[in-house]
């Protein structure tokens, strides 16, 4: 038996305009996408440099006025991350072109006494399989340092792109810092009449908690992997020889890709015994072993030591999220993915929370 529904023109309409503002929605997101992840990065930044303009304003005398410490914390940020650029990507471009300069010496020196190379060769046709390898291997790395500069001219757009979004980035993330707050007071003030105004303002001051926590949390943590690597790089360059000034920039490079969570620190220890096998195949490996030691006394006794009071988020969610966030936005959405689970968490949370609320509230009043 077929029943006809009958729907009347102002619902028929209305359920037409939400699936239009949708779309228009969707396509405004994505058309907008750039802009809107530029946004949430300052924003990101800003709350995480707010609990040091927050220290700084106690500690200032005349702390009361919010520009002067929000400046110095501003500068000393911006200085430090500044500072790490300059000296860590040198040393590794430096790094690869002295590699791949020399690689066909080092391999020459692996291979001399190969002689089963030029027999697997000749099983398969090949004559001389190993003066081929060798020529090809010098080909390439006479075209790498020959081509290094045109190839880095070739991407000055992309890098000028690059930093034009940096600086606009910085930019949005001072005016945050400095007129945020004041217009958070006033964008409250307007709801003041609001019950639930103080509940959605709490949960919001939450959030920021959460992300502040995870950034000092993170930082910490890069900051200790940054100095262990530095001094084990010192010592190895007085037993294996090489310079001791890379010393510093190897320490960098293992506290910056610290901060990528998960893989991070395995990735920058790997990075760097890496480059240090330039220099010495031996001291590449015993830094390998070193960092395979020191991942787990940072996974299990440093990281959960200083990251104890955070978000407490279980390895699967956190893997789960880091995974969302990569394949959403790279390298950005993985360093941000963690706090923003905690977010949800806290989210999640105060909606249990007032659920129970208002149920003991029902059964109050039934009481009475």
């Amino acid at each position: 038996m077929s029943r006809s529904i009958q729907v009347d023109t102002k619902t028929f309409v209305r359920f037409w305009l939400v699936i239009l503002g949708l779309g228009v929605a969707a396509l405004f997101i994505w058309k907008a996408g750039v802009g809107l992840l530029i946004l949430g990065i300052s924003l990101f930044l800003a709350i995480a440099i707010s609990p040091l303009v927050h220290k700084l304003v106690g500690i200032i005398p005349g702390g009361a006025k919010r520009k002067l410490p929000t400046t110095l914390a501003y500068i000393l940020v911006v200085g430090v991350l500044m500072a790490i650029i300059a000296v860590v990507v040198p040393s590794i471009v430096n790094e690869t072109v002295k590699f791949v300069g020399s690689l066909p010496n080092t391999i020459g020196d692996v291979t001399k006494g190969l002689n089963g190379i030029n027999e697997f060769g000749a099983a398969f046709g090949i004559e001389n399989f190993q003066d081929q390898i060798m020529k090809s291997v010098e080909g390439f790395s006479t075209a790498f340092v020959a081509d290094f500069g045109s190839n880095l001219l070739n991407s000055v757009g992309a890098i000028g792109n690059f930093f034009a979004a940096t600086i606009l980035i910085l930019v949005l993330t001072f005016l945050m810092l400095m007129e945020g707050p004041s217009m958070m007071k006033g964008f409250w003030k307007n709801f003041e009449q609001n019950k639930r105004a103080p509940k959605i303002e709490k949960v919001l001051n939450r959030m920021a908690d959460v992300v502040a926590k995870y950034v000092t949390g993170a930082l910490t943590v890069a900051l200790i992997n940054g100095c262990a690597t530095t001094l084990i790089v010192f010592v190895m360059s007085l037993i294996f020889g090489f310079s001791a000034g890379l010393a510093l920039p190897f320490g960098l490079i293992t506290g910056v890709m610290c901060l990528i969570p998960m893989f991070g620190s395995f990735i920058g220890g790997t990075l760097v015994a890496l480059l240090l096998a330039f220099n010495s195949w031996w001291a590449g490996l015993a830094f390998f072993i070193y960092i395979i030691v020191y991942l787990q006394i940072e996974a299990n006794f440093i990281s959960p030591k200083i990251q104890s009071k955070g978000m407490q988020l279980p390895a699967l969610i956190v893997l789960g999220a880091v995974t969302v966030g990569v394949y959403m936005f790279g390298l950005i959405g993985a360093i941000v993915a963690i706090p923003i689970a905690g977010c949800v968490k806290v989210l999640i949370e105060e909606y249990g929370s007032r659920d129970k609320d208002e149920q003991t509230d029902e059964t109050k009043l039934i009481a009475k």
